[in-house]
């Protein structure tokens, strides 16, 4: 692996944030291409590692790969520039969306944009999956835990956090014969986990214990709610979608249930990790509360509190992984989990692409199975044309991710203001 410069990094990472649309399989599928395939930064084996590692984070794992990334590349300056580049385009967008959405409510050409991007998100999420397949799962034991994982999830519920256990612990039990462990790198030996404790945990927390003591209550309550909710995290955001939902609508009265609905939506179309939502969701509420200076204000308390201990988690840990990985029945833990994961995105993709080709997607239950199954009635003719032409750009004229990304969201906009095709 080499070390690029900073500007380099500038440069990729600051690609990969605005091409990160589609969710975590798309994101990790994009983050593959730039820093796997199309430039020796990464090995393949260190890619699965550290995503295996990053899932069982609390928070947004495609953050914090980008992070752990940038660490790995130029130590905690890579790490910050490559995480904060990862949000920082997401967090624009949605701030603009908000000032949209407040006064003009729904924004159907920029819907009908992202339908386009989301198409074309199918395909890249299809391509990368094909990639992982051939990459992680090697053997029968491999792809039979790639397809209990996703089972487990797609027709069962079973919580992600769960599948991941079970199949560390399968994997662990299993054993490795890999060599000894590895000794620390010079980054390990430097580390001082304490300090990264005392430090990134104070930079996160101080700042909310400052608005709870100035007595700026609804500042205070959005920072330590979404401060708690970065914690439960597990699995991505969608795991705890309903519960938040559930808070600020009925608990915290901030929103009513039909823009948190309106927030999910537009926060799906646009860069980055979807838990954006909880900017979303802050900037709407301090908007409607006290005007444009308190929705930013808690614009900002929202991001700070949701994506700060993302940065903890990742330089406190970051400097053990190739330790942990490389201890055999460790190492045989997080590839049996890798192998796992890639069930798991599969079941992301097949979430994502119903919910782009249809309108509706319902549930069957099959005893305790509960299948997502979607109302044929609700297919979006504008969506399948859409992802039918990008095929066609991405697979069989090979066009590039930008070019492509680009002429996808100009397809989408010409065919929202065709009725017919609605």
């Amino acid at each position: 692996m080499t070390s690029p410069s900073m500007t380099d990094m500038l440069k990729v990472f600051g690609r990969i944030g605005i091409y990160s649309f589609g969710g975590p399989a798309a994101q990790i599928a994009v983050m593959h291409k730039e820093l796997v395939e199309d430039r020796p930064w990464l090995s393949e084996d260190g890619f699965l590692r550290a995503l295996s590692f990053c899932m069982l984070l609390p928070g947004p794992e495609a953050m914090q790969l980008a992070t752990y990334a940038g660490w790995r590349m130029r130590g905690v300056a890579g790490g910050l520039l490559a995480g904060l580049l990862f949000v920082l385009p997401g967090a624009l967008v949605i701030a603009a969306l908000v000032g949209l959405y407040a006064s003009f409510g729904q924004v159907p050409g920029v819907q009908a944009a992202f339908l386009g991007i989301k198409a074309a998100v199918v395909i890249i999420v299809l391509q990368a999956l094909r990639k992982l397949a051939g990459k992680a799962l090697h053997g029968p034991d491999a792809w039979l835990l790639a397809a209990v994982g996703f089972t487990a999830i797609f027709a069962f519920n079973i919580p992600f956090p769960l599948i991941v256990l079970a199949a560390g612990i399968y994997g662990f039990a299993k054993g490795g014969h890999s060599a000894e462990p590895a000794e620390l790198t010079a980054k390990g030996k430097a580390h001082k986990p304490v300090r990264k404790l005392l430090v990134w945990g104070g930079l996160w927390l101080l700042p909310l214990i400052g608005l709870t003591l100035a007595g700026w209550e609804f500042l205070s309550d959005i920072g330590w709610f979404f401060a708690k909710l970065a914690v439960v995290t597990f699995g991505g955001a969608y795991a705890v979608l309903a519960y938040m939902s559930q808070t600020v609508v009925q608990h915290y009265q901030w929103i009513e249930a039909g823009q948190m609905i309106d927030a999910l939506g537009l926060a799906e179309t646009t860069p980055g990790p979807l838990i954006l939502v909880t900017q979303f969701v802050a900037m709407l509420s301090g908007l409607q509360s006290g005007g444009a200076a308190l929705g930013l204000a808690a614009g900002a308390v929202a991001l700070w509190a949701t994506f700060m201990p993302c940065f903890l988690w990742i330089f406190l840990a970051a400097p053990y992984v190739e330790q942990i990985t490389s201890h055999p029945r460790l190492g045989a833990a997080l590839k049996a989990i890798t192998a796992s994961v890639a069930g798991v995105i599969l079941n992301l993709s097949v979430w994502f692409a119903l919910h782009v080709l249809f309108g509706k997607v319902g549930t069957l239950e099959i005893g305790p199975a509960s299948l997502a199954v979607p109302e044929a009635g609700t297919l979006n003719i504008a969506a399948v044309v859409l992802t039918a032409l990008a095929a066609a750009l991405m697979l069989g004229l090979r066009w590039g991710m930008g070019r492509c990304l680009l002429a996808m969201a100009a397809a989408g906009l010409a065919l929202g203001y065709l009725p017919a095709m609605a």
